[in-house]
């Protein structure tokens, strides 16, 4: 599979060459060109099985999140590279394109989203690493933060990690749907939360177990956004 942990070394040095090149370019877009904030830094640490589920505004926002949380202490941690399920539709649907994805740590998800062998793949791969999920499945139309959907919570059950609740804010600025150049000169705002705590949900099972977790963590992201896109969002202190 794409991201399996029993890849050789070969892969290994491909993917750490292939996406610190490729996140520190998008350091330049994010940091240089636009004026990205970041807030709450301190509450993902480095340690491995640590989730970071995020609302979903364009096809980039893994980059932003993965390099908000991780770089530059990618370079010398390998861990901290990110592994992100990617739908197949978008990022696999060319050959270089498809390369690049395996490259980035992608793990693809089939059309549909109901795919056990990704989430077995997900699960095999997150207890040594970390990973960016974006719940709603799908990217934002019009900037609200939509429902998650229970795949997420069942990661989670399923493997017990660190959650973080992320919210951005200024994506859909930078690429907006049915764009593939992105613009520079926006704001940009990336907010990580404490983690969430699930474990009284530990004891329940199946899918409504599933989706009350992420339920959960969607709360937070949602009052996170709220709090971004208020004007209380001027207040807030980076670290």
């Amino acid at each position: 599979m794409s991201g399996s942990s029993s890849r050789g070394t070969f892969w290994k040095i491909s993917s750490y060459v292939v996406t610190n090149f490729t996140v520190t370019l998008f350091w330049v877009l994010f940091f240089v060109l636009n004026r990205t904030r970041v807030i709450g830094r301190h509450h993902v640490g480095e340690a491995p099985n640590t989730v970071l589920l995020s609302n979903h505004q364009s096809m980039i926002d893994s980059f932003l999140v993965g390099l908000g949380a991780y770089y530059p202490k990618s370079l010398v941690k390998p861990h901290l590279l990110p592994w992100n399920p990617a739908a197949t539709e978008n990022f696999y649907k060319a050959p270089v394109l498809a390369w690049l994805a395996d490259k980035w740590r992608c793990i693809p998800v089939r059309e549909g989203r109901r795919d056990l062998t990704t989430l077995k793949n997900m699960i095999r791969v997150l207890p040594d690493g970390v990973m960016v999920i974006f719940p709603e499945g799908s990217r934002t139309r019009d900037g609200t933060v939509g429902a998650g959907r229970a795949g997420a919570g069942a990661l989670i059950l399923a493997t017990q990690p660190r959650v973080i609740p992320v919210a951005i804010h200024g994506m859909r600025d930078v690429l907006p749907i049915g764009k593939s150049i992105p613009r520079i000169g926006k704001r940009l705002i990336v907010f990580y939360g404490s983690p969430v705590e699930y474990q009284d949900l530990n004891g329940d099972t199946g899918r409504d177990a599933a989706q009350a977790v992420v339920d959960r963590v969607m709360e937070r992201i949602r009052s996170q956004h709220a709090e971004l896109t208020g004007s209380s969002a001027t207040n807030s202190s980076a670290s």
